[in-house]
């Protein structure tokens, strides 16, 4: 396979997608990921001020290949990082705006009535919606009907598209962001838990602070902004994606994740009763999945070929925090779902050495084999 097309300024970076048994392989492979995700991210930052957590969760999922939901108020740079991802990624983009008249067709695609100029007959022909683009923004989510919600979650989740009886299936890397704003309540229909579920992580868009707000207007009043060069294509991420999916995860890491998860679950016997108080609905296995996936992506951003406490715990808010749902009483005392997991972080007892602290990189010893993909 030949080497990942890079842009004139970044060297040329190696095969990320190697055999088990070819040691300097793997070495080079796991720093190419980081050459990857060091270059990707100095790119969107030439566009997209600050955001810097918001930026790296986001590229998390995607190494991860899952979907990421972006929560903020309008304004916040959502769509442009967005489109800067699709350039930098040099995949088809699509923009869908969600509103309470948009019909499931208008997102999957239909089949039209064609006719042949030459013999006069007519056939069905399908036109495919923006969900056949590989990077989607589905712009505010939650002012569509739920008909129309559960087109988008579905080829989330199954990576195609059934429409009049026909399978369609969607081209990898599929990748997307949805957005909707927290503030306003008004014709707007909130996803349900088990619609939520099917995103990876949930990433809250915060203001900027005075320095990146005054960087902002000083770039965007001037002339000349900035675009993302290409970096990547398809096969690369796919490619990282599949590396990340190699990192293996100890025994007791992967335990504690398991803690933490079964943690919000309301009503076990060796439960903590201030989580019966505050939870209705604990978090799914896909949460636990979550965590490990996005662990997996960490630890090797870090350098590592071992995931350690510290990947879980850093990954933990945005992949546990749509996943729980709370109870009256903690919605009126005003207790977050962040405030729920931080509870569980600092009261879930670690057990075993920290794979972070006294990790040798031995890559035969570490990298399991590749696994079979799970939605």
């Amino acid at each position: 396979m030949p080497e990942l097309a890079a842009p004139p300024s970044l060297p040329a970076l190696p095969r990320l997608d190697v055999a088990l048994r070819d040691i300097e392989g793997v070495r080079a492979a796991c720093e190419g990921f980081r050459t990857v995700y060091a270059a990707l991210r100095e790119e969107i930052g030439r566009v997209i001020v600050g955001q810097d957590v918001v930026v790296d969760e986001t590229m998390t999922a995607l190494f991860a290949d899952g979907h990421v939901l972006l929560e903020g108020v309008p304004g916040l740079g959502k769509t442009l990082l967005v489109r800067t991802l699709g350039e930098a990624l040099s995949l088809p983009f699509a923009r869908i705006q969600f509103t309470p008249d948009v019909m499931p067709a208008d997102i999957t695609g239909t089949s039209i009535v064609v006719e042949d100029p030459e013999s006069g007959r007519r056939t069905f022909r399908f036109r495919p919606g923006p969900i056949f683009h590989q990077l989607v923004l589905a712009d505010e989510i939650n002012r569509a009907t739920p008909k129309s919600q559960s087109a988008l979650l579905e080829a989330m989740q199954e990576r195609s598209v059934s429409i009049a009886g026909t399978t369609h299936t969607l081209t990898r890397p599929f990748f997307v962001l949805a957005t909707q704003n927290p503030i306003e309540q008004e014709g707007t229909y909130p996803l349900p838990e088990a619609q939520l579920d099917r995103f990876l992580l949930k990433v809250v868009v915060p203001y900027a602070d005075r320095a990146e707000l005054n960087r902002i207007v000083r770039r965007t009043t001037a002339t000349g902004n900035p675009s993302a060069r290409q970096l990547l294509d398809g096969g690369a991420i796919q490619q990282a994606q599949r590396l990340a999916r190699r990192i293996v995860i100890a025994p007791h890491v992967q335990d504690y994740a398991i803690r933490l998860v079964l943690g919000t679950h309301p009503g076990r016997p060796d439960g903590d009763r201030e989580i019966d108080r505050l939870v209705r609905i604990g978090v799914s296995p896909r949460g636990a999945q979550a965590l490990v996936t996005c662990a997996k992506v960490r630890a090797l951003v870090d350098g590592r070929f071992a995931v350690g406490f510290r990947d879980i715990i850093d990954i933990a808010l945005p992949a546990l925090r749509h996943r729980i749902a709370r109870t009256f009483e903690a919605e009126a005392d005003g207790t977050t779902t962040d405030d729920i997991i931080r509870h569980l972080i600092e009261t879930t007892p670690r057990s075993g050495p920290d794979p972070a602290d006294a990790f040798a990189p031995r890559p035969t010893a570490v990298l399991s084999p590749p696994a079979s993909h799970d939605a």
